[in-house]
C-alpha cells in the first residue's frame, strides 16, 4: 500500500504487449492521412511560446482561452483568437479548468496551473475576463512538472489535479476549499513509469486517466484514487505512433462518438481512437489553418470540449496548440467527424452543471493510525462502548499479518497485541468468568487455526488473554467470525467458517480456572464461501454473507437447524455487487433498527430493516474529506455499526469500516469512523437517543 507502481507493467514493449494491455496490430497498411480545418487561431503569444491551453465555459456561446505562455504568464483569449490580457503566474507550462468548486459559500471556475520555475500548482479564479490567484499557497509538488488535467470525482463532485512529470510521475492531488475562502490541494497518490510525461487528460464517464509517455505511448489508468491502478498501455511506437506521443484530448459525444485523441508529434498528425471499441484505432489526420493549407508541422498539448458553442462548434471545439505559431488552432469537432466520417454525436450539455452522485455519500471524521503490516491486512472491527464515559469507548481490529489492534475513537493505538494472524474479531458483554460479568473478545487466529480469546480489562483498556490454552477450529483457514449471547438462557457463543462451505458453532464456557473453553455444538453448510456475518442478539438470528450469492438469516441458536432465508440477493439487487462482506447492527431498541453489509464489488455500503421483511432501504458510500485529510473507503472487508453512544461527535453511534485502499497519501490499510447520524440523515434513517 505503500506505493502504487506498475512496475510489472515495466519491463518492455514486448512484455507490455501481453501483460497490460494488447497493442494495436501494424500488419495492416496504414490508412489513408486526412487533413481537417482550422475555424480560428489565436494570436501569436506575447512571449513567444505556449505550453498548452484551455477552453473556459461562459454564458451561452460565450467562451474563452486560457493558455500557458511560460514567463508571459496566464494569457486569456475571446473566441476570435483576440488577446484579452495576461495574469503573472511565474513560468507557467500548463493549464487546465474545473467548475462548480465550492468556495466561500459559492461556487467557482478555477483554472490550474503549473508554474516550473517554483515547481508548484497555482490556483486562480475566473472572474469575468480577469484571473485572481486564490491559493492558500503554491502547492509542491517535488518534481519537474510536465504536464496537468483536472477530474471531477463522480462520487463526491470533489476536483482532482493529475500533474504528470519529466521523471514518469503521476501525481494526483485533490483540491479544497479552506475555511479562509482560498483553496488548497493535498497529494492522494502517486502512480510512476520509468521515463518523461508529456500531458494528461481525464476521461470521466470512463473513469480514466490517459498520460503521453513520449517515447513510450499512451498509458490508461483508473482516475478514481479507490480503485486499483490498472495500467493499461493503449498505443505505443510499435502500433500507430511514428516516433513520439506529445497531446491528449477527449470527446464524448455519448454511446458510438467517445474518443481519444492523441497528437502524433513526429508524424505531424492527430490519431482517434475510439474509446467505445477498448480504444481501437481509427485513423490519422493533419491539421491546417483557414489561410493555409500547410499542416501544423508538430502538433503539441490538445484539450477538447464537448460542449455546444455557438454555430462553429455545435458539437466542441479541439484546441491544438501549434508551436511554430506559436498559437492555438481551433478545430470544429463536427469538422473532425467529418474527416473521418462518423458521427459527432450529441453535444454535451454545460460542463459547469453539478452531476448528481448515483449514490448517497457521508463524510469520514476519523481514522485509525494504519496497521503495521503492508498490503492487504486490516480486515475486520469491533466497538466497545465505555458503560459510564463514552468518550472512554474503543476500537478492537485485526491486522491479519500480525495481530490485534485496540484504538480510542480518534484512531490512535491504545494497545497492539502480535499473537498471529487475526482476522476477524466480535466481543459481547456480559459473559460470567470467575463469578463476574466481563466483556469477552474473540478472533480468528489463522496463525495456528484456533479462536483467540481475550478479556477486556475496563480499567486499563487493554485485552487479557483468557483462552484455556489454543481453542482449536479444526479449520484448515478459519477467518470469518461473530458472537452471539442468546436472549434465551444467556449463553454466549462464537461462529467461525474458513475457506471451507462450513460455518461452525461453538458454545463459551467458564473452565472455572479464570480462562474459557470453547465448546463445539452445531456446524451449518453452504454453497460457496461465507465470511462476514453478525447476530441479532434479541431476535436470535444470525445473519451471513455468502459473498457472492446472497445475504441470509439463520437461527442463532444452537438447535436451529440449517434452514436460510434469503434477505437480499447479488443477483435480485443492481446495488450489491459481489462480494457481500462486513456487516454490522444499528439497534434501535425494541427488536427495531438496521443491518448494513459492505457492498464490496462497487465500494458501497446496503441498508436493510432489521425488524419485519427487512426491506432494502438504500446505500451509500464514505467519499474522502481532503480539509481534514481523510480518504474515502473502498474494498471493505470488514465493519461494525453501533447505536451506542460513543463520545463527541458520535452521541448517536457510529459505522467503523476497513478501508482496503488507505491513500490521500498512500499509506498501510487502516479502518475509517464515520458517524451514524450521517448516515441517517442521507438515508432518512432514525437514530437511538442516547
Amino acid at each position: 500500500m505503500k506505493t502504487s507502481l506498475i512496475s510489472a507493467c515495466l519491463v518492455g514493449i514486448a512484455f507490455l504487449s501481453s501483460a497490460c494491455g494488447r497493442l494495436p496490430s501494424t500488419d495492416a497498411a496504414p490508412p489513408q492521412l486526412r487533413q481537417a480545418e482550422a475555424v480560428a487561431a489565436t494570436v501569436t503569444s506575447g512571449s513567444g511560446e505556449i505550453g498548452s491551453a484551455a477552453v473556459v465555459h461562459g454564458e451561452g456561446a460565450e467562451f474563452r482561452i486560457v493558455a500557458a505562455t511560460a514567463l508571459g504568464g496566464l494569457e486569456l483569449y475571446s473566441a476570435d483568437g483576440k488577446r484579452l490580457g495576461a495574469t503573472p503566474a511565474g513560468e507557467v507550462l500548463a493549464v487546465d479548468v474545473g467548475y462548480g468548486v465550492p468556495l466561500g459559500g459559492e461556487v467557482a471556475t478555477v483554472v490550474a496551473a503549473i508554474d516550473i520555475t517554483s515547481q508548484t500548482l497555482r490556483l486562480f479564479r475566473l472572474g469575468g475576463d480577469a484571473l485572481t490567484e486564490i491559493g492558500a499557497r503554491a502547492v509542491p509538488l517535488g518534481f519537474a512538472a510536465e504536464g496537468l488535467c483536472l477530474y471531477r470525482h463522480p462520487l463526491d463532485g470533489g476536483l482532482h489535479a493529475f500533474i504528470v512529470g519529466d521523471g514518469g510521475e503521476v501525481d494526483q492531488q485533490v483540491i479544497y476549499g479552506t475555511a479562509d475562502g482560498k483553496l488548497d490541494a493535498r497529494q492522494v497518490r502517486r502512480i510512476s513509469v520509468p521515463s518523461p510525461l508529456k500531458q494528461c487528460v481525464v476521461d470521466t464517464r470512463g473513469g480514466h486517466v490517459y498520460a503521453s509517455e513520449e517515447a513510450v505511448g499512451i498509458w490508461r489508468f483508473n482516475a478514481d484514487p479507490e480503485s486499483d491502478v490498472g495500467a493499461v498501455l493503449l498505443d505505443s511506437p510499435r502500433g500507430h505512433i511514428e516516433e513520439e506521443v506529445g497531446g491528449l484530448a477527449i470527446h464524448d459525444g455519448g454511446e458510438g462518438a467517445h474518443w481519444l485523441l492523441a497528437s502524433n508529434a513526429s508524424a505531424g498528425s492527430i490519431n482517434l481512437y475510439d474509446l467505445d471499441r477498448d480504444a481501437a484505432f481509427v485513423g490519422s489526420t493533419t491539421i491546417s489553418s483557414r489561410d493555409s493549407e500547410e499542416p501544423i508541422g508538430e502538433p503539441g498539448p490538445l484539450y477538447a470540449t464537448s460542449a455546444a458553442i455557438g454555430d462553429d462548434y455545435p458539437n466542441g471545439v479541439l484546441l491544438v496548440v501549434d508551436e511554430d505559431g506559436p498559437d492555438v488552432k481551433l478545430v470544429s469537432i463536427s469538422t473532425l467527424a467529418n474527416t473521418f466520417g462518423i458521427a459527432a454525436g450529441a453535444a454535451q450539455s454545460d460542463p459547469r452543471a453539478s452531476a448528481k452522485s448515483p449514490v448517497a455519500v457521508v463524510l469520514p471524521t476519523a481514522e485509525t493510525v494504519p496497521v503495521g503490516s503492508f498490503g492487504d491486512a486490516a480486515d475486520d472491527p469491533a466497538i466497545w462502548a465505555h458503560p459510564t464515559d463514552p468518550a472512554k469507548s474503543l476500537i478492537i481490529a485485526t491486522d491479519k499479518k500480525a495481530g490485534l489492534y485496540i484504538y480510542d475513537l480518534q484512531g490512535r493505538v491504545v494497545q497492539f497485541l502480535p499473537d498471529g494472524k487475526m482476522n476477524n474479531v466480535d466481543l459481547r458483554d456480559g459473559f460470567k468468568l470467575g463469578g463476574r460479568e466481563v466483556t469477552l473478545v474473540t478472533a480468528t487466529n489463522r496463525t495456528d487455526k484456533t479462536i483467540a480469546i481475550y478479556r477486556l480489562d475496563v480499567a486499563t483498556r487493554t485485552l487479557v488473554d483468557v483462552a484455556d490454552g489454543p481453542q482449536s477450529t479444526g479449520m484448515h483457514d478459519p477467518y470469518g467470525l461473530c458472537m452471539y449471547r442468546s436472549a434465551r438462557n444467556g449463553d454466549t457463543y462464537v461462529f467461525v467458517n474458513g475457506d471451507e462451505t462450513v460455518k461452525k458453532q461453538w458454545r463459551l464456557v467458564d473452565a472455572s480456572n479464570g480462562r474459557v473453553q470453547a465448546e463445539p455444538v452445531r456446524e451449518l453448510t453452504f454453497d460457496s464461501q461465507t465470511e462476514g456475518c453478525v447476530v441479532d442478539d434479541d431476535a436470535g438470528l444470525l445473519y451471513v454473507g455468502e459473498e457472492d450469492v446472497a445475504l441470509w438469516s439463520l437461527a442463532a441458536e444452537p438447535d436451529g437447524g440449517n434452514e436460510k432465508t434469503s434477505v437480499d440477493r447479488v443477483d435480485a439487487n443492481p446495488a450489491i455487487k459481489d462480494d457481500i462482506e462486513g456487516m454490522g447492527l444499528y439497534d434501535l431498541g425494541g427488536g427495531r433498527g438496521y443491518i448494513v453489509i459492505s457492498s464490496q464489488g462497487n465500494d458501497t455500503y446496503a441498508v436493510y430493516r432489521r425488524e419485519g421483511a427487512r426491506e432494502y432501504l438504500g446505500s451509500f458510500a464514505v467519499a474522502s474529506d481532503p480539509a481534514r485529510g481523510i480518504d474515502g473507503i473502498s474494498e471493505t472487508d470488514g465493519l461494525d455499526v453501533s447505536s451506542d453512544n460513543l463520545g463527541p461527535g458520535l452521541e448517536y453511534g457510529a459505522m467503523v469500516a476497513q478501508d482496503g485502499r488507505n491513500v490521500l497519501p498512500v499509506e498501510n490499510q487502516n479502518y475509517k469512523i464515520v458517524p451514524w447520524k450521517a448516515i441517517a440523515d442521507v438515508l432518512g434513517l432514525e437514530v437511538r437517543q442516547p
